[in-house]
Order: C-alpha cells, then structure tokens, then sequence
C-alpha cells in the first residue's frame, strides 16, 4: 500500500488525482504490479487474503507524542466551556430525540436534526477537542445555538402535548407553554423569576431520559424567600433555601449580556433545593408558589473568624460527613454507612507554559502540554470560608483566591461530595501562560498505578512513567503522564477506591501515588506549531471590552471499599450525562391536575430496566453484581404500542447483523489467545421480545409498530 494523504498536504485535487491517473497508468502498462485507487475494504481483503498472523494490541494509543517534549495531552483540556457544551448539548439531544418519538415526528415542525448535525460536526477531531481556531470554535459554538433552539421548540411541545390530558391523540399545538432555562448553571432562568403573588404558581417539570428511576435534588433560582414547593399530589415537600454567591451572580450579569445583547432583569436572591423522584422515560411535577415561609432558610456560618466556628469543622446532613481544619482546608473524608475514612486534602496549582524559547522552541499550546514550572496556589485567607446548613444539603463557599471560587456541596441523600468551582480570568499580567489544575491528596498507596476511562466505556488500567510495549523513556514526568477523562478517574490500595466524576473531557492523572489531579482550564500565549497558528487565549467581550474565558463547572468525589466503586462510577455517571431535563410554565389559579397529567413515564409503571443497563453498562469482572448478563423485556419498554417486527442491525443501524455475521473475517492472532472470553447476548425471541445484554455490550434494533393494533396511535 502506498499511503495519500496528511494534514495540509494535497490540497490541489485536481493537480494531484490527474498526476496519479498518469502513475497508476505507467505502473500497470508494466505489468509487474496493478495498481488502483483503494478503499478501506479492497485493502481488508487483500490484508485477509494473505493470511498471515497479526499481533493483538488491548490497549490504547494515550498518551502521543510527536518529539520528547511534545506531549499531545493539552488537548484533553483546552476550550474548556466549548466541551462541556457538547456535553450539555449532547445529554439535551439524547432526550429530545426520546420526546420526539413519544409525540410522533413532525413534516413540518421543529425537529432534532439541525441539533444532531451540529453535535456531529462537533466531533471532529479539530471541534471538540479545542485544536481550532477561535473563530471555528465560535463557529462550532453557534450551530450547536441553533441547533439547540430548534429542539427546544420540539421539547416545549412535545411535554405540552404530554402533559395535556387529551395527549393521547396526535397533538401539535399544545395550550400549555412550557420554558426552558439552558443558562442555569450561572443562575439565569427568567420562568423562575416570576411574580408568585396573586395566586400563581410556577410549575417544574423534570424529564428522566433514563431507564430506570432517579431520585435527586433540584435547585432553581427564585425571587422571593416566602415559598413552599408542592409534587403532583399535592403534598408539601421539604425544601431549602440558599442565598446565591456574589460570584454567581457576577457571572450572570455578564455573561447574559455578552451571550444575550440584553442585561437581565433584577437578579434572584435565592436557590430553592428539594427533592425529586422521576419515573423511567417519563416526568413528574412539582409546584413552587408564594406563602408562608416553607422552605428552610439555610443558617450561615464562617470559619475561624471572629465570633465564628475556630475548631475543626464537619459539614454533611446523612452519613457522608467532610471534615475541614481550623484554616479552612478540607482533611477528611468519612462514611458511616461504608465504614470508609480517610485523610485527604484538595488544592489548586497552575503549571507555567513552556514559550517556546531557548534550544528547544516546543511551546504549550492548544495541543501540547509542556510545564516549565508548577506553582501552588494557596488560598489568600482574606475571605475565611462560609458554611450553609440545611435539612437537604450544606455548602462550604472558599474564595481561593481573586479567580478562583468553590463550592463543595454534601447532600443529606447522597454518598459523595460535590465541587463547582468558578475559575478565570486567569491572569496573564507577568506574560506567563497558566494551566490550572486542582488535586486530591490521600496516604494511600496506589503503586504508580490509576485507571481511566476509554471514551467513557471500558476503564484501563495506566502505570504512570510505563508503557507495556516498550521501554520509555521520560522526557516529560507530568506531560507524559496525563491522560484523557471523559467520565472519571480513579485510585485504589486493596482497601479502598477513591474515584472522581467529572463533567466534562478533562486530562487528568496520578503524578503521585495517593494523588489525582485534574486539569481545569488552560490560557496560553504561545502557538504550539501544530496548525492552529493562535495562542490558546479565550476571551469572553462585552461593550468593546474582553476579559479572559470564565468557566464555571463540578467534579464528583466518592470513596468507596475495594471493589464498590465500579456501581457508582456507572449509575451515576450516566446520569451526569443524561442530566434531568427541567421545564417550567406558569399556573395561574385552578387545578392543574384537572387539564394536565402530573406523572408519565413511556414505560410499564411496574418495570424499569435493569440498573446496569443504559448506553454504558459494566465490564466483565467489574462489579460484582453488576457485571453480568441483562434482559430488557421490550414489550413493557414499549406497554402501548405493538411491535410487529424485530431486526438486529450493526450498531450504525446501515446493515443486518445476521448477513453481517456472515461476511465476518476471522483473523489469524499471533501469540497467545486472549485471556477473557468476550460474552455476546443471543437472539432475540420474537415471542417473548426480551433483549438480552451481556456486560459492555451494545445491540442495535430496528423495531417496527403495527399501528393497527396499537394501543395508542404513534
């Protein structure tokens, strides 16, 4: 095979295919070789036909480097707001996509597709992964905008239609208008700003795109302390308020002006938490209104100040109980409920980018990771930390320093910690660019060794300074070291497992043992020499006036025995990326539940898929529960429609899988087989319909309705 093709090569089709039309013809005028134009599949089978032995390589290509100090590993950060708006966009797509299928698609109405195309224009290796220009990614950003907005018209009316009582004929214009909020991780959501007085009410409509049933804490920004929040039967729930952090707001009444050309009216005061419980496939309302005072104000304390709390500090309602020194530091990590403890602390430091001066001219940029030098930042101690206590949750709030904010959250409900931190402008006033990461500390002794995900799926093993088919080696101890985390990373020392989630693609790693760090948000003022031709330098500008890219997000941190870890690393990370959708409308007096259905779930009201079944299930070996084979009975995932007729395809949808089996190549492996045996789900029934799904399986069915005997019209 003679290989065509590399980046900025061959730009001049034309030039180039009429120069090969000529050397293919001289070669085969020869008659020695034969020479063509070849595709994927002439060179499989020619590959196939020699039928030689191949190597079996397990694990992956992380992390590459094109010459000892160009570590490509900075791309598993940069751009950092531009990837969690895939993810958010992503998580919004999987369940508007599920409402379209309820309410029938519409020939003439808004529709998922301009959002699908945007989201796979934004994974080409140039998109997501933050290597463009920045005029591409405002580009890449804008058509995910209008993609959203379409689909969002699509969502408002597909739960109006599911909502309304007489939803069970095709709808299209339903009465009820429900909002939704895309901006309310910086505290901007006009339809839970409105006037609750006289009477109205707002209404929260939460849509659970999973299988199975969640249980979770919603909090959503309010005007007025005097509330109380109802569910669909009427009962009064316990509820909190917060007081929103100065920090918050200031990233509203920016970043809605710069995103929206329109300043936001009076900001809320307040968050109001309380719980949810959502059916599988389906949603459940609740009811937010004006009275006396309900929800508990949370009480407010600080540490080590005057008049304040000076010993040591525990935060948490249930039996996950974080521990904090006399000057503010977070030290331990306690669970009754597991008997885990441990000793731990969390920091930030930034690692100074290398400029690309002296011998070596390698700078950090959009895709290297180079540090010259690491700094620690320690907190300034001029704002000692507030504590916020309630009956659902308490936060801790540390101004770290002028451009870092954070809060860690524990839930009375909950078994792991929650950390949102706001973060930037990073400064650049000493002409250094900066690459933050925060770390956790532990004693445990992890023997050099961490795991992280493979394109959130299978978990590998990583030994940090070693790679298993040769001898590296180790030009860049830190570079070298970070990997790609899409959904976690963890450690574990045969007692214990210490994982964390995170929201967003991130690198990360264990460049110590005990220690995991995760790199948070780059800004760097020097290209890398990699074709972007730009310093990684975001900016966010309103009124003629640019600052650097603020970003605000969350990690998840849970410490669980030997072997637990595997449960909530799974669960809750597909719930991370299949986030509850929240809708809200306004109700003005009357009955909601004489014109609205408060609860609906697409699914038997009896049956939820199994908790180890989603779009990432558990590795072979993994839990020890879990990882093993699962049936999903399709008749009650689909109670009021008839399945006329199963077909299983490739997992793209484009080909049978039984003519596909068919056509299958069996390779020659050299060496020894492979030590586990893959486990494969057998055919479906078309009795019974019952899937079955062995652990990391993916199926893919084309399934088709008899509308004729369907419960409902589709």
């Amino acid at each position: 095979m003679f290989t065509m093709g590399t980046d900025f090569k061959y730009q001049y089709a034309e030039s180039w295919f009429r120069q090969m039309d000529k050397l293919i013809h001289y070669v085969n005028k020869d008659g020695r070789v034969n020479a063509l134009y070849s595709t994927p599949s002439i060179y499989t089978d020619a590959k196939f036909s020699a039928n030689e032995p191949w190597p079996l390589k397990t694990n992956d290509f992380f992390p590459y480097a094109d010459n000892p100090n160009a570590y490509w590993t900075g791309y598993f950060t940069s751009r950092p707001a531009l990837k969690r708006y895939v993810r958010m966009m992503s998580g919004y797509y999987l369940a508007a996509r599920q409402l379209e299928f309820f309410i029938g698609r519409s020939k003439s109405g808004s529709t998922t597709d301009s959002l699908g195309d945007a989201l796979a224009l934004a994974q080409h290796h140039d998109a997501v992964t933050g290597t463009e220009k920045q005029h591409v990614a405002n580009d890449y950003a804008k058509r995910l905008s209008i993609g959203y907005k379409k689909a969002e018209e699509l969502v408002s009316t597909s739960l109006g239609c599911l909502s309304e009582s007489d939803s069970n004929s095709r709808c299209s214009s339903p009465t009820t208008k429900f909002g939704q909020c895309p901006l309310l991780n910086i505290t901007y959501c006009p339809p839970s700003e409105m006037n609750l007085s006289q009477g109205k009410s707002l209404v929260v409509l939460v849509y659970n795109s999973l299988g199975w049933k969640r249980e979770d804490v919603l909090r959503i920004p309010v005007m007025s302390d005097s509330i109380v929040v109802h569910d669909s039967e009427g009962r009064e729930i316990e509820s909190q308020l917060l007081p929103i952090a100065n920090a918050s707001s200031h990233l509203r009444d920016r970043h809605v002006k710069a995103y929206l050309g329109t300043s936001p009216a009076a900001s809320p005061k307040f968050w109001v938490a309380f719980p949810a419980s959502v059916p599988p496939l389906g949603f459940s309302t609740y009811f937010i209104s004006s009275g006396k005072r309900s929800a508990s104000i949370s009480s407010t304390s600080t540490l080590n100040s005057q008049g304040s709390e000076s010993r040591n500090l525990q935060v948490g309602q249930g039996h996950l109980k974080l521990q904090y020194d006399a000057a503010g530091a977070l030290s331990q990590y306690s669970d009754s409920k597991t008997q885990v403890e441990a000793n731990f602390e969390q920091k930030y430091k930034y690692y100074i980018g290398q400029d690309g001066g002296g011998d070596d001219p390698q700078a950090s940029g959009a895709y290297i990771f180079r540090p010259k030098d690491v700094v620690p930042i320690k907190t300034d101690g001029q704002v000692p930390p507030m504590i916020l206590r309630g009956p659902i949750l308490d936060e801790v709030h540390q101004q770290i320093n002028p451009w870092i904010y954070q809060i860690t959250r524990v839930y009375k409900g909950k078994d792991y910690m929650e950390t949102e931190f706001i973060v930037g402008p990073i400064p650049i006033d000493d002409e250094n660019g900066k690459e933050l990461s925060t770390e956790i500390i532990t004693s445990m002794a992890t023997n050099k060794t961490f795991y992280t995900d493979s394109s959130g799926r299978d978990f590998i093993k990583r030994v940090r300074d070693y790679r298993s088919e040769w001898k590296i080696q180790v030009n860049q101890p830190v570079a070298g070291n970070y990997y790609p985390i899409n959904l976690g990373i963890y450690v574990e020392d045969g007692s214990k497992e210490l994982s964390i989630l995170v929201d967003r693609s991130v690198g990360g790693s264990s460049i110590k043992d005990g220690q995991i760090e995760i790199m948070l948000h780059r800004r760097l003022l020097n290209d890398d020499g990699r074709g972007v031709a730009e310093a990684l330098e975001e900016k966010v500008c309103l009124d003629d006036q640019c600052e650097g890219l603020v970003i605000q997000g969350k990690y998840y941190l849970k410490i669980d025995p030997q072997g637990d870890g595997a449960r909530w690393r799974r669960t809750f990370g597909q719930e991370l990326y299949s986030p509850l959708l929240l809708a809200f409308a306004e109700k003005d007096g009357g009955n909601w539940a004489n014109s609205h259905v408060s609860s609906f779930s697409a699914m038997d009201p009896t049956y939820s898929l199994p908790e180890n079944v989603a779009l990432l299930t558990l590795e072979a070996g993994e839990h020890k529960d879990l990882s093993a084979p699962a049936s999903v009975d399709l008749k009650r995932v689909f109670p009021d429609k008839k399945i006329g007729k199963i077909i299983e395809t490739s997992l793209s949808a484009n080909q049978e899988r039984a003519a596909m089996e068919k056509k299958r190549l069996k390779w020659k492996v050299a060496g020894p087989p492979p030590k586990e045996n893959v486990v494969r789900g057998g055919p479906v029934d078309p009795s019974k319909l019952v899937v079955e799904l062995a652990p990391m399986e993916i199926r893919t069915f084309v399934i088709n309705f008899d509308h004729r005997l369907a419960a409902h019209p589709i």
